[in-house]
């Protein structure tokens, strides 16, 4: 069965990375993988570095992709703040939408990797559970304009789109800035070897409130089947592994996986008190025989103490994707347990 030829752009990121894997495992794909530092081709993936910020770099390196069918977008730039990201990753998603139409008349589906950065999560206390049908925050928020822009583009075209909103993605992928079960995985096991217990280094009033996650594989599944099935085009979609938790409960359930006592929080911001553990890292890869992994691709430290300061419920409605008959569900619980494991497996952590 040949079900097309899909694009990934941010082929490297925790969601990139999974979506290539997905899409792998189902089969009949035909699978392009886009980054800025490519990669070597693998079965069934081939890769292409391009900088999606240079509209001449992008065009060119899109024109000969005339059989792709679907483009998955879950490419990102960080910029040091919320207004500052908005001309760069507006500009990437608008450099690719010119290349791939020009170069692709099969074009069948644009999918857009959003959050829930469209309800002002990100900016404080925010309506739950969110909904689709929210209005978005005041701007600028980049993820709104790039949804705005697939809107306009699409309008008298073949081709449809999905918006896809996960909240903290749960997956492993290493020097990604966003990716919390690294972050706590390697807190965890340098807490341990200086002896400490395991402390929830968050804000206070974080640690009490309800919270969710989005599985990297599940987000996979969902992003596919959004852009497969007819009745779920140009809709956008919260995607939850469908239970919510508390890190009061969550956290002593984590330390137990690492074989150690939860203490009672302790305030702490992790960019700051772990930026001078590298020597602690690199003596702990020699001393257990550690994957060479640079501590600069396990130090997710400032989104761990993004996520960590929710001091008020961070969750949204999923149920429109079950209405439109996406039913997947993952216990977060079990996620956290199966990444670390993954991460021990690989000999990323001791």
């Amino acid at each position: 069965m040949n079900n097309g030829t899909a694009l990934i752009a941010g082929a490297h990121g925790v969601i990139g990375r999974n979506l290539i894997a997905e899409l792998k495992a189902q089969g009949g794909w035909n699978i392009i993988g886009l980054s800025r530092r490519g990669g070597a081709d693998a079965e069934k993936v081939r890769h292409i570095a391009v900088d999606l910020l240079d509209p001449d770099d992008t065009r060119r390196k899109l024109a000969p992709l005339t059989a792709v069918t679907h483009v998955f977008y879950a490419a990102y730039q960080e910029r040091g703040s919320w207004a500052e990201l908005v001309a760069p990753n507006v500009a990437m998603l608008t450099h690719l939408l010119d290349g791939i139409e020009a170069a692709a008349p099969g074009l069948r589906h644009v999918s857009l990797m959003q959050g829930y950065k469209v309800y002002g999560a990100h900016l404080g206390p925010f309506k739950t559970p969110a909904r689709e049908t929210d209005p978005p925050p005041m701007p600028p928020e980049f993820n709104v304009d790039q949804q705005r822009l697939l809107e306009t583009r699409q309008q008298g075209k073949a081709w449809s789109w999905s918006a896809l909103r996960p909240s903290v993605v749960g997956g492993v992928a290493l020097g990604n800035p966003m990716n919390l079960a690294v972050a706590i995985a390697v807190y965890a096991s340098m807490s341990k070897e200086l002896g400490l217990p395991l402390r929830f280094p968050g804000k206070p009033g974080a640690y009490d409130k309800l919270i969710e996650m989005t599985d990297s594989g599940l987000l996979a599944r969902a992003t596919i089947w959004a852009a497969r099935e007819a009745g779920a085009a140009n809709q956008a979609f919260n995607i939850n592994n469908g239970d919510l938790f508390r890190w009061n409960d969550m956290w002593p359930k984590l330390a137990r996986f690492f074989d150690m006592e939860a203490a009672p929080p302790m305030p702490l911001q992790l960019s700051s008190v772990m930026a001078d553990k590298e020597p602690l890292w690199n003596a702990m890869v020699e001393k257990y025989g550690l994957a060479k992994t640079p501590y600069k691709d396990v130090s997710s430290w400032p989104f761990a103490d993004f996520v960590f300061s929710w001091d008020y419920d961070f969750f949204a409605d999923g149920g429109k994707a079950r209405r439109f008959g996406f039913h997947d569900y993952v216990d977060s619980e079990e996620m956290f347990l199966r990444l670390f494991a993954d991460l021990r497996r690989q000999r990323i952590i001791p």
